[in-house]
């Protein structure tokens, strides 16, 4: 008996660091998405990788750890934190995305209360679709001035135009050319790879600084920064949560599909988007972007059959571990911004796309008067930039396009055909 316990020691050693290693190759598969988007719009990357590895544990309490997510930087919020940081600064920006992330816990209750069906009648595609669209137009800019060696406004030369369009357009080669082509975990990291192999293209140009990571400690706490209460900022911030929420439902019937458990029934949706929500608030709280469950993580998933939970516990622990290595956040911020640039013309892209899709989808008729109207005044809304004001309260942009998108489609009159169908 006590040889049969000794020899099984060694079996349970090796299974427990065979869940390590499986949990830290989650961990680089979101790395690249997850380093983003802190370095885009000016948030710190240690701070981003200990949010979000804070944040998947708090998801994992949420939902009694059934779920096997890692939750990190969310796309969605790019431009928004870019027009934030911006207008406000990050403190200011951080209050909006705190209330971003209260938004995803009074869906959750919402829920709980009316049933999902509450949320799709309330928000249906042809609204979080033009405003997902419009999330990607609106400072689509941005990308481009980047890629050319700009700032984001497009106001001062950052990188000599030449060198910085051969870097951008070897990083988005790189990273188009890994998502089409690449097989197997390759297939999971493509801007990462398009992040490797434009750091590299930069170097004979001389774009990279590495003096910063040369005084770096090697070990040293985040830069945590503190929200200030600003209204502007949550009621710009407040909209251009709705559509990242309503996203996650998608991301969560994606893991169903591949584990074959039901998600939205054990433990729930309202508890999914709950936990997110929590994450998401938790992250803004400390100064990190807010977070979303990861469709890279979900396919590594899918790729190595790895279906337990824990073992995003461990991607978790590596993250909260790495934030504390100074070096990899001063290597992260000498990322030349061509290369960043580069990268960001697919990712506002491809938010724009999913926008478009998701009007495709819902098969609604977009000739008819009523979805031309709150389709088309979305868009040229928030393109456009009209603002309203009324004293210190202003709503402009993407934040007023959201809420008129949600009145119209409230108060517009459904064709005499689908009232007469019930729809």
């Amino acid at each position: 008996m006590a040889q049969a316990m000794h020899d099984g020691e060694p079996t349970a050693y090796r299974l427990r660091l065979r869940d390590g290693l499986l949990g830290a190759q989650m961990l680089f598969v979101a790395f690249g998405s997850l380093v983003l988007v802190p370095l885009l719009t000016g948030l710190d990357p240690n701070v981003a990788l200990f949010t979000a590895g804070l944040g998947t544990l708090v998801f994992q309490v949420v939902t009694r750890g059934r779920v096997p997510v890692f939750l990190a930087s969310s796309f969605a919020f790019i431009a928004p934190i870019l027009y934030g940081v911006q207008t406000w600064g990050i403190p200011g920006t951080l209050c909006g995305l705190m209330a971003a992330g209260g938004v995803y816990i009074l869906i959750s209750l919402l829920i709980r209360w009316r049933g999902v069906g509450v949320i799709t009648r309330l928000l249906p595609p042809v609204v979080t679709g033009p405003v997902i669209m419009v999330i990607g137009l609106i400072l689509a800019p941005v990308a481009v001035n980047l890629a050319m060696g700009l700032d984001g406004n497009g106001e001062t030369v950052l990188v000599d135009p030449v060198p910085a369009m051969i870097v951008s357009f070897v990083a988005l080669t790189v990273t188009v050319g890994v998502s089409l082509l690449a097989r197997g975990f390759m297939s999971l990291v493509p801007i990462l790879s398009g992040v490797f192999v434009g750091y590299l293209a930069s170097l004979p140009f001389g774009l990279v600084d590495f003096s910063g990571v040369a005084a770096a400690p090697w070990f040293a706490a985040p830069d945590f920064v503190f929200p200030e209460w600003n209204w502007q900022a949550i009621l710009f911030m407040v909209p251009v949560a709705i559509a990242p929420a309503i996203e996650h439902f998608g991301d969560i019937v994606a893991i169903r599909s591949v584990t074959g458990k039901d998600y939205l029934k054990d433990p729930g949706i309202d508890r999914t988007m709950l936990g997110d929500g929590l994450a998401t608030s938790l992250a803004a709280m400390l100064g990190g972007p807010p977070n979303t469950t990861y469709s890279e993580v979900t396919g590594a998933v899918t790729l190595t059959r790895a279906f337990n939970p824990a073992l995003m516990t461990w991607a978790a622990g590596f993250a909260i571990v790495f934030a504390f290595v100074g070096k990899l956040g001063a290597l992260l911020a000498s990322i030349p911004t061509p290369v960043m640039g580069g990268i960001i013309i697919l990712l506002f892209g491809a938010i724009i796309v999913v926008g478009m899709n998701s009007l495709v989808k819902s098969g609604e008729d977009l000739s008819e008067p009523r979805n031309m109207a709150i389709v088309g005044l979305i868009l040229v809304t928030g393109i456009g930039g009209l603002s309203f004001s009324a004293g210190e309260f202003t709503l402009e942009g993407i934040a007023l396009a959201g809420v008129l998108g949600v009145l119209l489609n409230l108060v517009l009159p459904r064709a005499r055909s689908r009232r007469d169908r019930g729809g």
